[in-house]
């Protein structure tokens, strides 16, 4: 059973909207927008279960809905009703989780347009936080939002009068997914008032500490017939782009990585630990496979190598995890306005033996990358260094376009 969980929130009235139907079956350019919000989680690496909240009044035409986008992932998505308010529907879609569920993300589907990176950062922010206590409560680790600065010049008013202008450079416009430990979560909302506006107030409110990560401008929500329109237009943007110049936007990243065995080391490859093998020598824990696959998005960007971006000068590398420089590279690509489509990577060594777990290898470096990884292993048949067993080698292979 998965370990983490999104509950997509689409019971809204969508009364603002004015069209006269729950805004997540409102279209965006000919597809719903709860269509199109499943449809990126659904594109996530690790396995997620998904509880759509959906309006009383149309279970049926929802859970058709959901399991034609989810396909043959249709077992890890439920359909729940939502309740009279936005609280209530979030507690409706954490009831029915399981206890073995530890991060769950709250997302609104008239966000519809956010993208999976989104996604990941919130659920890898929320697995490193440590718990945190508050008071007489422990909070159980910590909350993330992502956040956008605020651009505009902000004032405080009474009625119509400007009683002064606000630094805006302590606020923040926040979004969703909106992740938490999913106990803790529970607890909040179980002690709630129905004042906040958001899953983070409530968890502020029980004593929770909450943090930010970076947002993402697609991630806005459709409110006002003017969200809808301009929603349509970023799809005919995204469309277009790839269409037009699809050959243009298209990047393809080459990436090498060479280590020597160290018995005195653990070993770790791909992102798995591996006991009782030899470990590989460097600065960082030598994960020549996830070291390859750094340098090859690095490559497909044109933004260097993994000596230039993350050096051995650098103290905050040492002992590092290969997942610091993957995760690294696609926070630099993605700064570049380019994200990850498709990750090949080849070991070559006579040991360890990664056949019996290459789905699970494929899984972590996929869960880093935020797009499939393929990996597979081969030897060089007692020839050169390899073959005789003094170290490993990984070539990896990165696919990226424009975001």
């Amino acid at each position: 059973m998965a370990a983490r969980a999104v509950v997509v929130v689409a019971a809204g009235s969508g009364t603002r909207l004015g069209l006269g139907t729950a805004k997540a079956f409102v279209p965006v350019a000919g597809e719903r927008m709860l269509v199109r919000a499943l449809r990126t989680v659904l594109t996530l690496a690790e396995p997620t279960l998904v509880v759509v909240v959906a309006p009383a009044d149309r279970m049926d035409e929802c859970r058709a809905l959901v399991a034609d986008v989810a396909g043959a992932a249709s077992g890890y998505v439920t359909v729940v009703p939502g309740g009279a308010d936005r609280h209530a529907s979030v507690q409706a879609g954490l009831a029915v989780l399981p206890d073995s569920v530890e991060t769950v993300l709250v997302h609104d589907a008239a966000r519809c347009l956010t993208p999976a990176s989104q996604f990941e950062r919130v659920f890898a922010a929320v697995g490193s936080g440590d718990a945190v206590e508050s008071g007489d409560a422990v909070a159980g680790g910590v909350g993330v939002v992502p956040a956008l600065p605020v651009t505009d010049t902000v004032k405080r008013v009474a009625g119509d009068v400007v009683v002064e202008t606000v630094d805006r450079s302590a606020l923040v416009g926040v979004q969703t997914p909106q992740g938490f430990p999913l106990a803790a979560l529970r607890r909040a909302y179980a002690v709630a008032e129905r004042a906040a506006t958001d899953d983070a107030g409530v968890f502020q409110a029980a004593g929770g500490v909450v943090r930010t990560v970076p947002g993402d401008a697609d991630a806005f929500k459709v409110t006002t017939r003017w969200d809808l329109g301009r929603a349509e237009a970023v799809v005919a943007e995204r469309a277009g782009a790839r269409s037009v110049d699809a050959r243009v936007d298209v990047r393809v990243g080459l990436g090498v990585d060479v280590h020597a065995f160290d018995p005195d080391v653990p070993c770790r490859v791909g992102m798995l630990d591996f006991p009782g093998e030899p470990g590989l020598s460097g600065h960082s824990d030598g994960d020549a496979v996830a070291h390859a696959v750094c340098d090859a998005l690095l490559s497909a960007g044109g933004l260097g190598d993994i000596g230039g971006r993350f050096g051995t000068s650098d103290p905050r590398f040492a002992g590092a995890s290969g997942d610091v420089f993957v995760r690294g590279a696609v926070e630099l690509l993605r700064d570049a306005g380019l994200e990850p489509v498709r990750v090949t990577v080849q070991v070559i060594g006579n040991r360890p033996r990664i056949g019996a777990r290459r789905d699970e290898m494929q899984d972590a470096l996929a869960a880093a990358v935020g797009a499939p990884v393929a990996v597979s292993g081969t030897t060089t048949d007692g020839l050169g260094f390899t073959g005789r067993g003094e170290g490993l080698t990984a070539i990896a292979t990165a696919l990226v376009r424009s975001r």
